[in-house]
């Protein structure tokens, strides 16, 4: 993985950099390593430091950030990468408590940092640690009720020695071996004392509590270009949801079908198709009105971007969902 420093490396001096780990954790957190590799490439070349990061314009950072989801981590990067340079003299505190002071650091983060980039004897519990822990203690408590006793189990193995080392170990016998399916039992380092396995529990475990199916929340989105190759967009306010994020004027989501909110005067269309997208906590279903806009148009919300500005890329995934379904309707070529 690009932000790890291994143990030879370790042994003959090249230490961990706490930006590249912190900018690491927090793109990995709710998201897969494979789908932020690229992410995180594409970061560092552009922002090889924090002093960089921090002053990065907001709307490139977010730009940037599109389609890795969960956007309000991109938001507190920001805050988190401007505090570390106005009161931190640029450097990431070195400490758990010390980084728990900053924007957007939470306890798992602020233990992994002190880990991994300091080599802190921090107890680091992600959700491969978790399951590990739940295996090795055959621990039948389901999640999210077992997370402290799961945490206790994690405290009680965490080394003084080479933390950071143990710590990425435990996470990559998570995700490589101890497996959320057909966990590879017979080639795993801890296979002897593992009680689960002895039980033959290891696939039933971390058991959880049943989920709550997510309800469905409808809106529309208003694609708008207009007669000159401009799209109509606004940028979303900085909380909620896509917050600080470019996208199509449309209607509130909920539960109840919305009533029409166009943003400009126009003949707008229904496309009869809808984009759907899952966050968290909801399904959403947009349905999606095309128009061709008049160059006189004056719209009520949003702003027009000029053709050769607008990046689809740079919208999060859930509009550029709906971009897709309407661009035939402009024959648009990036």
């Amino acid at each position: 993985m690009p932000w790890r420093v291994g143990p030879q490396a370790r042994r003959a001096g090249d230490t961990p950099d706490p930006y590249r780990i912190w900018l690491s954790e927090v793109m990995l957190q709710q998201t897969t390593v494979a789908a932020v590799k690229d992410y995180f490439h594409r970061f560092t070349m552009r922002w090889p430091t924090v002093t960089a990061l921090a002053a990065a314009a907001d709307e490139d950072v977010m730009a940037a950030w599109a389609g890795l989801g969960y956007y309000a981590r991109a938001r507190n990067l920001l805050k988190c990468a401007r505090v570390v340079v106005a009161d931190h003299g640029g450097q990431f505190p070195t400490t758990r408590d010390g980084l728990l002071g900053l924007p957007g650091i939470g306890p798992y983060t602020a233990a992994a940092i002190a880990a991994i980039a300091y080599d802190l004897p921090e107890t680091v519990v992600d959700g491969n640690v978790e399951r590990v822990m739940a295996r090795l203690h055959d621990l039948h408590l389901p999640l999210p009720t077992a997370k402290p006793e799961l945490i206790e189990f994690a405290r009680r193995l965490t080394p003084r020695q080479r933390p950071g080392d143990y710590a990425q170990a435990v996470m990559d016998l998570g995700a490589t071996i101890c497996t959320p399916k057909s966990p590879a039992c017979g080639i795993c380092p801890w296979r002897a004392p593992c009680a689960a396995r002895s039980e033959g529990t290891a696939q039933q475990l971390p058991k959880k509590l049943p989920k709550k199916p997510k309800p469905i929340r409808l809106g529309i989105a208003y694609v708008g270009r207009r007669t000159d190759g401009a799209f109509l967009l606004q940028r979303r306010p900085d909380k909620g949801l896509l917050g600080g994020m470019l996208g199509w004027p449309g209607s509130e989501w909920a539960e109840i079908p919305p009533q029409e909110s166009p943003p400009v005067a126009a003949d707008w269309r229904d496309l009869g198709a809808e984009a759907r997208h899952t966050f968290t906590h909801f399904h959403l279903r947009l349905a999606v009105r095309v128009a061709v806009i008049p160059p006189e148009a004056q719209p009520d919300v949003g702003a027009f971007i000029p053709h050769d500005r607008f990046r689809p890329s740079d919208l999060p995934t859930v509009m550029r969902k709906a971009f897709d379904l309407a661009r035939a309707s402009f024959e648009y070529e990036s």
